[in-house]
């Protein structure tokens, strides 16, 4: 156990990295407002050895180092974003985060009856008092959705929805009342296209309210050609938050609030991972902060075993305060243990690990990621593991034509 003292000299180079080293310039017309029309006919940036050069998405196998195993978070957006208008005429927006009651997505989604969220409110000054309704129409005929502002917590409600049939699930109003939560960046309104095309070919558990866009430039050709050179996949799911499109507004890192998001892995995957480790290559920033997060998730079972049970969680800087003798074979065969002797099939747990430079990679040995925003969090991850090439990476990809952000193109980065 380290003392106090230990834990803020181990995280005291953070309070140094400053945002204005991670800022450039962003030419609004470079911000990807449509995707390409052929998923993997997308751009794709090679960061190897030091060398950087540009491809086709198609082709990313050729460059993938042999024996690898992509890991993909195989999360699915949903329709979180509803639309209401009071009769006054002002408009209100909800995006739905997560599910309060019940906790559970699967139970929020496959409910009869009333849930609540939390919310994010927009417009929220507008709505004092009262309750909102939103028709939406199932199989010929019309309902109405009901939103119900219950409290305020700092930035976000909760918010109670009801409906007025009880033959249709939560999921089910969501699809036919909701949008698709395309991101701020993006500067229309959601179209037919986005339904498909904002969403991962290999999506299956709902629960998202942004797409892990590094993803979203697979296709089953390119699946295929990757089980060709012997390359293994794995799947986990990280339910990706609001939080992820949040700017950095401190100047100083260390004062940032970073946003926490619920994962699950199940037994077997983190058995194949760990069998893997020094071959591992996350599809998606979502899929390297959940893989990391699992190493100090283990490592917290064995230096703080009281604090872990019965839900465990990773705190914001913990990575950095945990003291760094734990090896990979300890760690993962900790959350194994912990896996079996709470006869669970899947690890539940959430993370709100900021990885910024200086951070030391423990299963990550490769990403697949796009572009991301000046003076972002995913910014400082790609600076930590390119060992501060960022600046190089992103002049190339600007000087080369590459589309950036959501709908953008991709980059594969290796040591």
């Amino acid at each position: 156990m380290q003392t106090k003292k230990e834990k803020n000299k181990n995280i005291g180079f953070i309070r140094d990295i400053e945002m204005k080293d991670y800022d450039y310039d962003l030419p609004t017309d470079r911000i990807a407002q449509y995707p390409v029309d052929e998923r993997d006919k997308s751009k794709l940036l090679i960061f190897k050895g030091n060398n950087i050069d540009q491809d086709i998405f198609i082709n990313i196998d050729e460059y993938l180092p042999p024996d690898s195993i992509l890991v993909f978070n195989n999360t699915r957006v949903i329709r979180a974003r509803i639309l209401f208008q009071k009769e006054s005429g002002a408009n209100i927006e909800i995006l739905c985060l997560e599910p309060l009651s019940p906790k559970d997505y699967p139970l929020s989604f496959n409910s009869k009856e009333s849930v609540e969220w939390k919310c994010i409110v927009g417009n929220l000054k507008k709505w004092k008092s009262g309750i909102l309704t939103t028709p939406f129409n199932y199989s010929g005929r019309q309902y109405y959705l009901s939103a119900e502002w219950l409290q305020s917590c700092e930035e976000v409600c909760h918010i109670k929805f009801s409906w007025n049939c009880r033959e249709i699930s939560f999921g089910e109003v969501l699809e036919k009342a909701g949008h698709i939560p395309l991101p701020p960046y993006i500067n229309r309104d959601d179209e037919a296209e986005d339904i498909e095309r904002y969403q991962t070919v290999y999506s299956s558990i709902s629960g998202s309210v942004a797409a892990p866009t590094a993803g979203l430039h697979f296709t089953e050709y390119v699946f295929d050609k990757i089980k060709t050179r012997g390359i293994k996949t794995a799947e986990l799911t990280l339910h990706v938050g609001a939080g992820t499109f949040q700017p950095v507004k401190t100047n100083n890192i260390y004062e940032h609030e970073m946003h926490c998001e619920h994962f699950s892995i199940d037994l077997k995957t983190i058995e194949l991972i760990f069998e893997n480790r020094g071959k591992v290559i996350p599809v998606g920033t979502t899929s390297v902060r959940t893989l990391e997060s699992l190493y100090w998730l283990g490592v917290k079972l064995i230096q703080n075993p009281s604090d872990s049970f019965p839900y465990l969680t990773l705190g914001q800087w913990e990575a950095y305060e945990f003291a760094k003798t734990v090896s990979v074979k300890e760690s993962f065969g900790a959350l194994m243990n912990y896996i079996n002797e709470w006869n669970l099939t899947a690890l539940q747990a959430s993370t709100s690990i900021m990885i910024v430079p200086g951070y030391e990679f423990r299963i990550t040995n490769g990403m697949v990621t796009n572009f991301h925003q000046p003076r972002s969090s995913l910014l400082l991850l790609i600076s930590a593991w390119t060992g501060n090439r960022w600046k190089d990476i992103y002049t190339f990809a600007l000087e080369n034509g590459f589309r950036f952000l959501s709908y953008g193109d991709s980059s594969l980065l290796l040591k």
